[in-house]
């Protein structure tokens, strides 16, 4: 005999998809959506539904978005000679929070992970190489992992033979860290990369 109804063991199944949450958290997410008002439940469901109508990937950069090109591919005064690598949408979130970099953006949708199946043919990487003809500079602006390395690696050598200056972004201790806490691959680095003062 099943305890639970059918259809709550199916929604918390597809709850569960989502990174970071478990069978039970999701057990408890499809449990509080049964407390929630039904409009707004139904709310919801419409809202997911016009999404995955609406929301596409920009044909330019990758950006998800409800326009193509995106915004910011769009955007007349974003400077289109420095192009920031990024693994996904979210990066373009980070680094659009700090209101610093004006230049454009590329998501390679993932990262290289031969372990895990992926080449490099699974990567927005034709569209990126498309896209090369003005561009100055190159920031590569992926995660500090032993995927995102190889990938940097893996883009940095796709373009040596190119007149186009390639940065990283810069690592090592973040503001308010305290040194005793920090793992030594970090500080080894914030001390290689030192700037003077």
């Amino acid at each position: 005999m099943k305890l639970l109804p059918e259809s709550l063991e199916l929604i918390t199944e597809q709850l569960s998809r989502f990174p970071g949450i478990g069978k039970k958290t999701a057990q408890r997410m499809a449990f509080d959506l049964l407390k929630w008002p039904k409009d707004d439940v139904r709310h919801l469901g419409d809202l997911l539904k016009d999404s995955v109508e609406k929301i596409g990937k920009c044909s330019v950069c990758g950006l998800v978005a409800e326009i193509d090109p995106c915004p910011i591919c769009a955007h007349p005064t974003r400077d289109g000679s420095v192009l920031c690598v990024v693994e996904d949408t979210m990066d373009v979130v980070a680094i659009e929070r700090t209101g610093r970099y004006r230049g454009k953006y590329h998501i390679l949708g993932g990262v290289l992970s031969p372990l895990e199946g992926v080449g490099p043919a699974a990567l927005n990487i034709d569209a990126f190489l498309i896209r090369l003809d003005h561009v100055e500079e190159i920031i590569l602006a992926l995660n500090p992992s032993v995927e995102g390395e190889t990938t940097a690696l893996y883009v940095a050598r796709l373009l040596k033979d190119r007149p186009i200056k390639m940065t990283r972004l810069a690592r090592g201790v973040p503001m308010g860290g305290d040194l005793e806490y920090i793992d030594e691959a970090t500080l080894g680095r914030a001390l290689d990369e030192r700037n003077p003062l």
